[in-house]
């Protein structure tokens, strides 16, 4: 009877040489190595290694909202020799791509679906569909830091300086973390030489000053 052959899956952690070998006598002849596991040998592939690092810049592009940049670099480690790899990032790639589309035939209700139709917006260059969606989010959820947050960013993006700092300041309020985002993001350009945003993005450094 013939067996069902399973979908080779290569990474899928199991080693077919993984059976406890029944010696019950011990021969001095040359016997054969046994044959590397193969468990560990991902981890030190470079190849490998050149993936994950792919891998971690489209997360953190990912979480900056800068989906059409994210989607490119996830697309990337698709390709890549790990397959665990290859399936988290086609994950996140559909959510990516699902972030992306404007919801024109669906009517936003809930914060998180209008802050993702004024992400949606921002990508497209709509800015003042943006807005309109991202305040809706913002008085729905007023303590959702990542709405503040894209509405700095758009700020940013439309020359509105004052208003920037205040959203990026309440975002970094209800979420410190986001002062690290902030200072990476390209989104951002336009506030580098404001003395405020020095200030607010690097406190440590007023520390000095007294």
């Amino acid at each position: 009877m013939a067996k069902v052959q399973k979908k080779p899956s290569g990474a899928s952690g199991r080693s077919k040489g993984s059976s406890k070998p029944q010696s019950k006598s011990k021969k001095k002849g040359n016997l054969p190595a046994p044959p590397p596991q193969r468990g560990g040998v991902e981890m030190v592939d470079p190849l490998v290694q050149a993936q994950m690092k792919i891998y971690e810049e489209a997360m953190s592009l990912f979480h900056q909202q800068k989906f059409q940049r994210a989607k490119q670099e996830l697309e990337k480690v698709l390709v890549g020799p790990s397959k665990e790899l290859a399936d988290r990032a086609r994950t996140h790639l559909r959510i990516t791509e699902q972030r992306m589309k404007p919801s024109h035939d669906q009517n936003p209700k809930s914060p998180e679906e209008h802050y993702q139709r004024g992400v949606a917006m921002m990508n497209l260059g709509r800015w003042d569909e943006a807005r309109e969606s991202l305040e809706k989010a913002r008085k729905l959820a007023p303590k959702a830091d990542h709405v503040h947050y894209a509405l700095a960013a758009l700020d940013c993006l439309t020359g509105e300086a004052d208003s920037a700092m205040a959203n990026l300041k309440v975002a970094i309020d209800l979420r410190p973390a986001n002062r690290y985002h902030a200072r990476n993001d390209e989104d951002f350009a336009f506030l580098q030489e404001d003395p405020r945003f020095t200030e607010l993005l690097y406190p440590e450094k007023d520390g000095y000053s007294g």
